[in-house]
């Protein structure tokens, strides 16, 4: 079964995010516009994390239409990029994303969670809630829908071209010229809240792991959020 994407948001929903223009951003992807939207390429639906193969998502990336929610209290990253593009679905075709990557990440108290379609269960995966313990990444990259949080960038570059970013891994930039793109040293994140549908990750050390079948005949089984 497959759950239909939601309508897609460009801006970030709550929070605020500094060094940010708030103007709407042109560029050569199929987006008409471009809002930051930080995120933080964690945990596939279900649990599986892939391994970077063969470079960025791209509109030939097969995703099952199923989004997941990932939270944290604290994502500290080093060397982050984002810009615009697609993932592709069977059942709908080309859905619009921001794929955002992060070189280096720690999460302070990771919650991933994916809902069952059509059956009161969820699916949830936590890990990093220890002091001085987060979950840690390399060259992690997400394919986002939404996104909330108060982030801190350093060094920030917004209108690059997202053909020239290498600041968020090997793999975090698009291969067709003259797309919009941004990208900065590090990036800081209180309070994250997002929706994704799509993941992958060189490494992902995740200690303190937990996993949990959440059934509930009422209908709401608890999630991240």
């Amino acid at each position: 079964m497959t759950v239909w994407p939601a309508p897609f948001s460009h801006v970030p929903r709550g929070g605020s995010v500094k060094d940010v223009q708030g103007e709407p951003a042109y560029g050569g992807t199929n987006w008409r516009r471009f809002a930051v939207a930080v995120g933080v390429p964690t945990l596939v639906a279900g649990g599986i994390v892939l391994g970077i193969a063969n470079g960025a998502l791209a509109a030939t990336f097969s995703v099952s239409g199923q989004s997941f929610k990932i939270s944290a209290d604290k994502l500290e990253g080093e060397g982050f990029a984002q810009y615009g593009g697609t993932v592709h679905q069977e059942k709908v075709g080309e859905l619009p994303v921001a794929l955002s990557g992060i070189n280096k990440a720690k999460l302070t108290n990771l919650c991933q969670s994916v809902k069952t379609p059509g059956l009161p269960i969820t699916l949830t995966i936590r890990a990093g809630r220890e002091a001085g313990q987060p979950a840690e990444a390399t060259q992690l990259l997400i394919g986002l829908t939404e996104l909330s949080g108060d982030a801190d960038f350093k060094n920030i570059n917004i209108g690059a071209s997202s053909s020239t970013l290498t600041k968020g891994g090997p793999d975090a930039h698009d291969n067709n010229a003259g797309g919009f793109g941004q990208e900065a040293d590090s990036v800081v994140i209180t309070n994250l809240r997002q929706i994704g549908y799509s993941a992958t990750a060189a490494t992902f050390n995740l200690k303190g792991l937990s996993l949990k079948l959440n059934v509930d005949p009422a209908g709401k089984p608890p999630e991240c959020f």
